[in-house]
């Protein structure tokens, strides 16, 4: 039996050398399989002048496939003896003398003229990083001789066809090969090339997961790599009651990675659908017949996933992929990643959440997931689940929904604390937003992969997604040692935080705080709302936009009249302009004389925008104040006291040179309040005076409001880090941290004034002239009443007027400072306990990592041993390299792991 075909190549062609040494390190086995022998007849009967399109190849090479992947294992074996043990002839010697003419380079022809290139019956064009050579290739013909393809397979060439290959492409490089000057002379075969990359990736990605070493195809999700830091039953963790074996996910879109329809979609050949990360066609899209396609507003903030989650575009296929990744590391999960036919919908990342939810999770009961839009998303998964035929998800599964923590400021100020990953148990420290960082990596082939065949565009896709999980896999060992020292660095300072609040609060509040807090939390998965424990829990007065809301609705049920319908909208517009005007002029103020350049630019631009605003509320005005109001009124200069603690120094804020008398923070807008009563009158606008008048009550319940909380929290600054500083650099973070509160107390009392001001132009009646009194600077010092009301001296000491203003609390001297004090100790708690979780959750993902590797190193070891034993020394060498590599890892992980907590362990000593 021949080990290989009879092939010679001339030893005078130089540029050839590199080529025939690349070959002298491949090699194969003597014997012939039965899997070979059972596709030499195939395509036999194909007549040669029948053209094949790309796909009609794919479907003759895919039942060959599981015989390339053999022969490409076997050439893992040490090199053997290639003399035809019948014709004897050396193996070496591959290919007889070409024509004269291929010993030219393109760029030597001086011109281009005659007939093309005629190749002999023989001649192969082989595409090699070297060059595009075209060589007469004779292959061994001696009886039970292999078929010509594998034979040029198992020598290191990849043909593009099978029963009488032209073109072959070496295994040192497939990219295309052209001339700059000459493209015509070298022989396209890019098409070939596509075609025979993909069958390529295929064979490679088989071998990796082993599937050469097995007897049964893969399944859902099996050529797809994992995280090894992720507890997986079975593989790393042997799973007891805790809640240390958490899954935590991150769900997201990503619309740059679209599909255009393809041309010929009944075409297709699939090498790998649903194998990967990309999901299984058939069942996906049979649960979007089925699915009910529900059109959801926002009742949280207008985010965009939501309102456009119905969005269509009639030219894409898919407008985007979606899919999960675990929060904590960043991999991407097997068989998790779906496309969008329209938007971000529903349907779309049920399928991909139950998908990603089903793998290697048994006996895991809590998982955590973040998503952009959770506060909507969540409130009805578990009804749709149960309502679908082929959405699945163990019953036992509790899902606690979670946000990130840059898309989480984007929702409802009540989002906050019921779905940030601060105030989630058992999550750790993290931020939920790691998969912002993956879809940069993905976008890399996404433009490229737009016009490809829907199996094509996939297979690129999960090829891209593997490489990115084996990256972190193999930089687990740093991203772990990473998370260490952070989580042991925010240990001992959220540890010093909380001990500082801890020590002042009595004991009985912290009892009654302790119970609330666990409440909260055994209560949050059916009631999001009582999460808000964490939050200042104080009933205010209404606040502007309570006011504009109940004024609208009001309007609308007594059908105003066209020009007075959006009258109450455009005062808070002009109340809003007022307070930006109130803003900018305190930070102009602020920066005095000596602003840099970049300062006086972002005036320079922020006086740009307030201009455009204050214009288009100006043309307005002549729509709702009637023709008795002149535009082109000269106007006085805005009046507003910039009220200051008397801690600062006045030097601090001095008069700038960079404002000038028309400035746009300085314009007077036309409200009635400005206007005066009398005028209104005259342009039979009296009717928006009332209207006007309770805008400027909320406006100011709602400077109040912010002025208490901010003066609360500055007391608490001084009462727990000011006082408690004992290094320049604390000290100088402390003040600075105070001076950014004061700033806001600052620019709060300044809106109040003007508030007030405006409201006695207004004429109010008595009630109101004793609900909002004058502020005074005085009333804005922090003093021990607020801080510590309890302290020595204070028998006498009472708060301001303000603090309690529609106040439902019993009293304002001491449940305001009680209040305060009490958000703040339970989110110093939360915050030590993430942090807490962090270094117990880094410690066994270490443990965890090292146990992945050791169980791929037994995996590989067992098929090295049956490889062995079935005498197949290529698949045996690969398994072995293998079960090296991830004992390598497992090594080396170990050591870097121990090594790291004993430096720590010794610089905690000293």
């Amino acid at each position: 039996m021949p080990t290989g075909p009879c092939l010679t190549l001339p030893r005078n062609h130089q540029q050839f050398s590199l080529l025939r040494h690349h070959l002298l390190g491949k090699t194969f086995l003597t014997m012939l399989t039965s899997r070979t022998k059972a596709h030499l007849s195939l395509c036999n009967s194909q007549k040669p002048w029948q053209v094949h399109s790309q796909n009609d190849y794919l479907r003759q090479w895919l039942p060959r496939q599981e015989s390339y992947l053999h022969h490409l294992l076997d050439r893992e074996a040490p090199p053997e003896d290639r003399r035809c043990i019948i014709c004897q002839q050396d193996g070496w010697n591959l290919f007889e003398e070409d024509e004269p003419e291929d010993l030219l380079e393109p760029e030597d022809l001086p011109f281009v003229s005659g007939p093309e290139f005629q190749p002999k019956e023989n001649t192969m064009v082989i595409v090699d990083k070297s060059r595009v050579h075209r060589l007469e290739v004779r292959c061994c013909e001696c009886p039970n001789a292999m078929s010509p393809d594998i034979q040029m397979f198992r020598h290191g060439f990849f043909p593009a066809s099978f029963n009488r290959p032209k073109t072959v492409f070496t295994f040192r490089q497939l990219r295309r090969m052209t001339s700059s000057m000459f493209p015509h002379l070298v022989p396209d075969r890019y098409r070939e090339l596509m075609r025979v990359a993909r069958q390529w990736r295929q064979l490679k990605t088989m071998k990796w997961h082993g599937f050469g070493h097995r007897s049964d195809n893969p399944s859902t999700g099996e050529l797809a790599l994992f995280c090894p830091a992720c507890p997986q039953p079975g593989i790393n963790v042997l799973l007891d009651p805790s809640w240390k074996y958490t899954r935590s996910f991150v769900m997201d879109g990503n619309f740059k990675a679209e599909h255009l329809h393809p041309i010929k979609p009944f075409d297709e050949v699939w090498l790998s659908d649903g194998l990967g990360f990309m999901v299984g066609k058939d069942r996906y899209k049979m649960h979007l017949a089925e699915a009910a396609d529900t059109v959801e507003k926002s009742s949280c903030n207008n985010h965009r996933a939501v309102n456009q989650a119905n969005a269509a575009r009639h030219k894409l296929e898919s407008t985007g992929i979606g899919g999960v990744a675990c929060a904590r590391h960043g991999c991407f999960v097997p068989h998790s990643m779906v496309d969008f036919q329209k938007g971000e919908r529903q349907m779309n990342m049920d399928y991909a959440l139950c998908e990603a939810s089903r793998h290697n999770m048994e006996g895991i009961t809590r998982a955590v997931t973040f998503y952009d839009i959770n506060c909507q998303y969540n409130k009805h998964f578990r009804v749709r689940v149960d309502r679908s035929r082929l959405l699945e998800m163990a019953p036992q599964l509790t899902i606690i929904p979670g946000i990130g923590l840059w898309h989480v400021h984007g929702h409802q100020d009540s989002c906050y604390v019921r779905y940030a990953s601060n105030f989630i148990e058992g999550i750790g420290r993290i931020d939920g937003e790691i998969m912002e960082t993956l879809w940069a990596r993905l976008n890399l082939i996404s433009p490229a992969a737009r016009g490809m065949s829907s199996p094509h565009r996939k297979e690129c896709l999960d090829y891209q997604m593997n490489d990115s999980n084996f990256c972190k896999m193999i930089r687990m060992k740093r991203t772990l040692c990473r998370k260490y020292k952070l989580a042991r660095n925010g240990i001992l300072e959220s540890g010093k935080a909380f001990d500082r609040l801890d020590e002042a609060a009595p004991l009985h509040l912290k009892t009654e705080w302790l119970a609330r807090e666990r409440i909260a939390q055994s209560s949050r998965l059916n009631d999001p709302s009582a999460m808000d424990e964490y939050e200042i829990n104080i009933k205010k007065a209404p606040s502007k936009k309570e006011i504009e809301l109940r004024l609208l609705e009001e309007g609308n049920a007594r059908n105003a009249a066209p020009s007075r319908r959006s009258v109450v909208t455009w005062i808070s517009t002009g109340l809003a302009i007022e307070e930006a005007q109130i803003a900018l002029l305190v930070e102009v103020r602020r920066i005095g004389r000596r602003s840099t350049e970049t300062q006086r630019l972002d005036i320079a631009r922020q006086r740009d925008r307030l201009q455009g605003q204050i214009d288009g509320f100006a043309r307005s005005a002549l729509t709702h104040l009637g023709e008795g109001f002149d535009a082109d009124d000269e106007p006085e200069d805005l009046d507003v006291d910039i009220l200051d603690d008397l801690d600062d120094d006045p030097a601090d804020f001095t008069e700038t040179s960079h404002t000038w008398t028309n400035s746009p923070e300085l314009t007077v807008i036309p409200l009635p309040s400005n206007l005066g009563v009398d005028r209104c009158r005259r342009c039979m606008a009296e009717d928006l005076i009332p209207l006007e008048m309770s805008l400027r009550e909320g406006q100011a319940n709602d400077a109040l409001h912010n002025l208490r909380i901010y003066l609360c929290n500055k007391a608490i600054l001084f009462r727990t880090t000011v006082r408690q500083a004992n290094s320049q650099a604390l000290k100088t973070r402390a003040w600075s941290q105070v001076t950014s509160v004061q700033q806001a107390v600052s620019l709060h009392a300044s809106i109040y004034t003007k508030t007030r001001k405006q409201m006695m132009k207004l004429e109010p009646g008595q009630d109101q002239l004793q609900k909002y009194k004058p502020l005074l600077r005085e009333q804005l010092k922090i003093s021990t009443a607020v801080g510590d009301p309890n302290a020595r001296g204070q028998r006498n000491e009472s708060l301001a007027w303000f603090w309690s203003v529609e106040v439902d609390l019993g009293g304002p001297d001491q449940s305001w400072n009680e209040e305060f004090y009490r958000v703040h100790w339970l989110r110093a708690k939360a915050l030590r306990d993430r942090w807490r979780e962090e270094m117990l959750l880094v410690k066994l993902e270490m443990d965890w990592t090292c146990k992945f590797f050791l169980w791929k190193t037994t995996i590989w070891g067992e098929h090295m041993q049956e490889s062995l034993e079935k005498r197949l020394p290529g698949h045996g060498c690969y398994a072995g390299r293998q079960s090296h590599m991830y004992s390598l890892l497992a090594q080396d992980a170990q050591a870097a792991f121990q090594d790291l907590q004993n430096v720590l362990i010794e610089a905690g000593d000293e």
